[in-house]
């Protein structure tokens, strides 16, 4: 099993940064892409960004291309989310995702473990 806690949330304005971090911890050897996802109230969980175990490969969604980083520190076992210019549409809970596959992909399905998620909340 692999346990995965997130930090980082809270509530900032509009045009502001947050980072986002996930610890993963247990078996991790059979994690090699991480990712995050995240689900706004009354919406859908959608798919934020997800990396690679060496941060080579990387995967963003559209909305956050551009404003959003995806990081890890394999040493660490932590993978990190920098969120810059956020938005009110970026209000959400986020979760941290791991999976065994060697590339990062957008379906959440194909993550075998979750965080318990962390809030994100963006005043206008």
């Amino acid at each position: 099993q692999v346990q995965l806690v997130e930090s980082g949330g809270g509530l900032v304005q509009a045009g502001d940064s947050l980072s986002l971090s996930c610890a993963a911890s247990g078996s991790i050897f059979g994690v090699n892409v991480m990712g995050w996802f995240r689900q706004a109230p009354g919406k859908e969980r959608e798919f934020v960004a997800a990396t690679n175990r060496n941060s080579v490969t990387t995967l963003y969604a559209d909305s956050v291309k551009g404003r959003f980083t995806i990081s890890r520190d394999r040493a660490k076992n932590t993978m990190f989310l920098r969120m810059n210019s956020l938005k009110p549409e970026d209000t959400a809970v986020y979760y941290c995702a791991a999976a065994p596959q060697p590339v990062p992909t957008r379906s959440g399905a194909d993550y075998n473990y979750w965080g318990q998620g962390t809030q994100v909340t963006v005043s206008s």
